[in-house]
């Protein structure tokens, strides 16, 4: 925060005791691409993960929950429809928002959303870079203060600290910039909306392209700009680590959200030649009884997992009914199962399967099947667990009519807890 109040002009400092009713309008500039953030692969810097979502569903949610916003508009790059639709559903309550479509400029983009405001009854707005995701209620309340007093333009910003150096093009130091009185801009920049529209579509029609910002088109349209103390955190995502950072910063922040889903099955023993369990098999002089393999120990893990998303259980996946599983091998099952945690943002940390059966031996078999299990969900061995008992001759185990498992897993899903 600003160790002294921000700068407001005598002529402003008259309003203060008068206020005028708001409506605000909100526009968040998502169209940029994001080159100096690195990585294209990853996509628009915007549409990034820190702490579990996209970095613009951190900014939407800031003011989808702020009481004045009237409506809000997302101006985004044409192939970035689908990538904004996803990180709306990781906001509360999925809100609706207006779309537009930006241009090759900032300053393109931030009149096309001004545009698409038109016709909507707001007297205000509010103009928002998308990748800053860490302004709070109180600084937008501190700008719309300003603007129910009057102003007709408010730009939050915070005094510059650091000493500034001016350099030539050998990368010399010409001088020591004065810092006194500079100021560092930060978003939301807010104004009267026909003031700022009007400002826009001026500069658009003489040809103005140079602007850095919102509040520069407004000095140079004569409307005066107020400032309000700005955020410390309200920094701009800008390079990669930039981004890093901040995913560090909420992820430290959040509960981790370990899930643990169980899973039961028994099969029928029947005479034949052998059991699968775990994938591997043993010869035996009976057989497990099943539609598929009847790998009752991958069955019982393919339920655990599927718990652990509420994804159902094997049964909604691979119907008994269905002639296509008739034999099939149980890894198909367990592969789709971790296939759909992974989907689901989860990671698998730990597999344990027991066994209750009066034969076959399971110990000679173990480290098979916990081979097997590390190999099926991609995990270490050590995070593979198999145990057997008996039943001591109690019950259908123990005489010898069935093989029952009991399955454990635990994963870690993306995103955690506030």
């Amino acid at each position: 925060m600003l160790e002294t109040e921000p700068f407001i002009p005598w002529g402003f400092m008259t309003q203060m005791h008068s206020t005028q009713p708001l409506s605000v309008g909100i526009v968040i500039v998502a169209a940029g691409r994001g080159e100096r953030a690195g990585s294209p692969e990853e996509g628009p810097k915007q549409y990034r993960a820190i702490g579990g979502r996209a970095v613009i569903a951190h900014t939407l949610e800031r003011f989808v929950t702020w009481p004045q916003a009237a409506k809000i508009v997302v101006v985004i790059h044409h192939d970035d429809e689908s990538l904004l639709r996803s990180a709306l559903k990781q906001v509360g309550d999925s809100p609706e928002v207006d779309i537009a479509f930006g241009g090759a400029t900032r300053q393109q983009s931030v009149l096309a959303g001004l545009r698409q405001l038109q016709g909507s009854g707001v007297t205000h707005v509010m103009i928002h870079d998308a990748v800053r995701p860490f302004f709070d209620h109180d600084l937008l309340d501190r700008v719309a203060e300003a603007l129910a007093a009057g102003a007709p333009a408010v730009l939050p910003a915070m005094s510059v600290t650091d000493t500034l150096k001016r350099a030539d093009g050998r990368a010399l130091v010409v001088e020591t910039v004065p810092r006194a009185g500079l100021h560092a801009a930060q978003t939301p920049q807010s104004f009267r909306f026909a003031d700022i529209l009007a400002a826009h579509e001026k500069a658009t029609a003489d040809g103005k392209t140079d602007f850095t910002d919102d509040a520069a088109i407004a000095e140079w349209n004569g409307l005066p700009v107020t400032l309000v103390t700005g955020s410390a955190d309200n920094i701009k995502l800008t390079i990669k680590r930039d981004i890093a950072m901040a995913d560090e910063k909420l992820s430290a922040a959040l509960l981790p959200d370990v899930r643990t889903g169980n899973g039961y099955d028994v099969h029928q023993l029947e005479p034949g030649d052998g059991v699968t369990l775990c994938g591997v098999f043993i010869p035996h002089d009976q057989t497990l009884k099943g539609h598929s393999d009847a790998d009752v120990a991958l069955h019982a893990l393919t339920d655990a997992l599927l718990a652990t998303c509420g994804a159902g259980d094997i049964g909604d996946h691979f119907p008994p009914s269905d002639p296509q599983w008739k034999g099939a091998a149980s890894r198909i099952f367990i592969e789709h199962a971790a296939k759909i945690v992974r989907e689901h943002g989860g990671t698998i940390m730990n597999a344990d399967v027991s066994l209750i059966a009066e034969a076959p031996k399971v110990g000679p078999h173990r480290d098979a099947m916990r081979a097997k299990l590390s190999e099926f969900l991609g995990i270490s061995l050590d995070r593979c667990s198999v145990k057997a008992t008996t039943n001591e001759g109690i019950g259908f185990v123990g005489r010898r009519e069935g093989i029952a498992a009991i399955a454990t897993a635990t994963v870690v899903y993306r995103g955690g807890k506030a």
